[in-house]
């Protein structure tokens, strides 16, 4: 008998007995709480709480399926229709959903150290060498620890300084290999090859490596990298009830095969870098992080496992971040006519036709800033933020208990009406005004009401570079080509992959070239 039943059917068995064990439990071993002044909370059922919120969600869009839910937009729906503040239960296990400007400029800042931590369930954790991330990680002396590393020694300014030279090699790289399409009249899929150019960024920065060398190990990772990335497995669910499930010692993430894999490249890598240093190159972040565990008068002992961690989410998280924004900036520019030529105008004003832009130009380049960051407030590459409320706390007049879980809906908070005017349109002169001289208390709220990386303490220490990088790739692609597309628009559709939005359908262009030839010492010389 048991050889008929199907995989299926055994995965349905053992979701049904994890629930039945979780309503056991939250039947037999909790305490009631007392009556508190909570958010508004949608109708909710029995057991299950608000999930069946999510089949009326499904039941309007007939054809969609559940692998196709874009919860981001799923969660703005309910808040369009119950409120901005929400207390949500799923099934028992309570969150705050916050899809309001004022309510998140709220949380950041009078709250900021309260939700500083992720409160990600240890599954994520687990999955990523034993709980020795940085990303996951509470806040706590190892979370400030390595954020300070980062800030002033593997992002800083040094740092990117030193770099300068491997980003714009590989910017070179991408437009020769555009130009070569161009003359061949070939398309292109613009989300693969920006992947090749922020692997390769990334790669070297990380560990002296590129992706594009003949190197059989190196392309491996960006294989994992890949697989990883398109897995639909951990959604905004799972991050709330899988921890629950860990408690009741039933682990879903244990060292997937994938990061089995992954792990045994970064310990071949490890030890090369510390058997073989090289002493004619500038030391990049695998030299940086075995000398800081190896000094014994560091503020905090990070381990070997800490490095793989970090190293795992900077190729897992810092990449795809990347790539989606470059690909969604240039979505809205081919939309956009009159906004791209403006743009084009302005790069040739300030850039000229001899020679390629470079990362020094780029706080000379207002409109292009602009259009960038516009381009981010309508397509977050990360459009929900998950945090939890350390202590107890009041938010908008409503009292939150301590260990609540906290969503911030980034994609509704950017496209709230009443703090962005004509919130849908794509307008990048919003961000203008706010250049101006004598804006600056302006510009400080704006940037919380503004969160395509996060904000507060948790907020993305590496913006910066990703700023950098699709700074110069955009402009590089508007300043040498021109693009033919299939139709008059392209078609932004949505999908969602793990935690990050990207277009159901690639863009795909044909490159046009406009300018080819460029003084390359001029170019490099950065």
């Amino acid at each position: 008998m048991a050889s008929i039943i199907t995989d299926e059917c055994q995965h349905l068995i053992l979701i049904l007995l994890c629930f039945f064990a979780f309503f056991c439990f939250i039947l037999f071993f909790t305490k009631p709480t007392h009556a508190v002044h909570l958010p508004p909370s949608p109708p909710s059922l029995p057991f299950i709480g608000h999930l069946h919120h999510l089949l009326f969600f499904l039941l309007d869009k007939p054809s969609y399926s559940l692998f196709d839910i874009l919860p981001h937009k799923f969660l703005h729906t309910l808040s369009s229709k119950y409120g901005t503040l929400l207390h949500l239960r799923v099934p028992f296990f309570p969150f705050i959903l916050v899809s309001s400007a004022s309510v998140a400029y709220e949380i950041f800042t009078a709250h900021d150290v309260n939700v500083s931590s992720r409160n990600l369930p240890t599954n994520e954790g687990s999955v990523l060498f034993d709980t020795s991330g940085f990303v996951t990680a509470p806040y706590g002396e190892y979370f400030k620890f390595m954020k300070k590393l980062i800030v002033t020694k593997l992002l800083g300014p040094n740092a990117q300084v030193q770099s300068r030279s491997i980003r714009a090699d590989e910017l070179e790289r991408l437009r020769g290999n555009l130009l070569d399409k161009a003359s061949k009249k070939e398309s292109v899929e613009v989300h693969k090859e920006t992947r090749k150019l922020v692997g390769n960024i990334v790669a070297r920065m990380a560990m002296g490596r590129s992706f594009t060398e003949e190197n059989g190990d190196i392309e491996s990772i960006q294989s994992l990298v890949a697989k990883a990335n398109s897995s639909k497995i951990m959604t905004v669910l799972s991050v709330l009830i899988l921890g629950q499930l860990e408690k009741l010692g039933i682990s879903w993430f244990k060292k997937r095969t994938v990061f089995k894999n992954f792990d045994r490249l970064l310990e071949r890598f490890l030890d090369e870098h510390k058997e073989k240093p090289n002493r004619d190159r500038c030391m990049d972040m695998m030299d940086v992080l075995l000398a800081v565990s190896e000094d014994e008068n560091a503020e905090y002992k990070i381990t070997r496992n800490n490095i793989k961690a970090f190293l795992v989410e900077l190729f897992f998280g810092g990449i795809d971040t990347s790539v989606n924004s470059v690909q969604w900036t240039m979505v809205e520019i081919i939309n956009n006519p009159v906004i791209a030529e403006r743009l084009r105008e302005e790069i040739d004003s300030v850039v000229g036709k001899s020679r390629l832009i470079q990362e020094r130009d780029l706080p000379n380049l207002p409109y292009l800033q602009a259009v960038i960051k516009e381009a981010l407030r309508l397509h977050p590459p990360v459009p929900i933020i998950p945090r939890g409320f350390n202590q107890g706390c009041t938010v908008g007049g409503y009292f939150v208990p301590e260990k609540t879980k906290l969503l911030v809906n980034v994609y509704a908070v950017m496209r709230d009406p009443n703090v962005w005017q004509n919130p849908l349109e794509f307008k990048p002169e919003r961000f203008l005004t706010c250049l101006s001289s004598g804006q600056e208390e302006e510009r400080k709220r704006q940037a919380l009401k503004y969160l395509p990386f996060g904000s507060g303490r948790r907020g993305c220490p590496a913006s910066s570079l990703a700023y950098m990088i699709v700074g110069t790739t955009i402009g590089m692609l508007v300043q040498c080509f021109d693009w033919r597309i299939k139709g008059e628009k392209v078609n932004t559709d949505e999908c969602y992959t793990e935690f990050t939005q990207t277009l159901a359908y690639p863009l795909t262009f044909t490159p046009v070239t406009r300018i080819s030839n460029f003084d390359l010492d001029k170019s490099l010389n950065t």
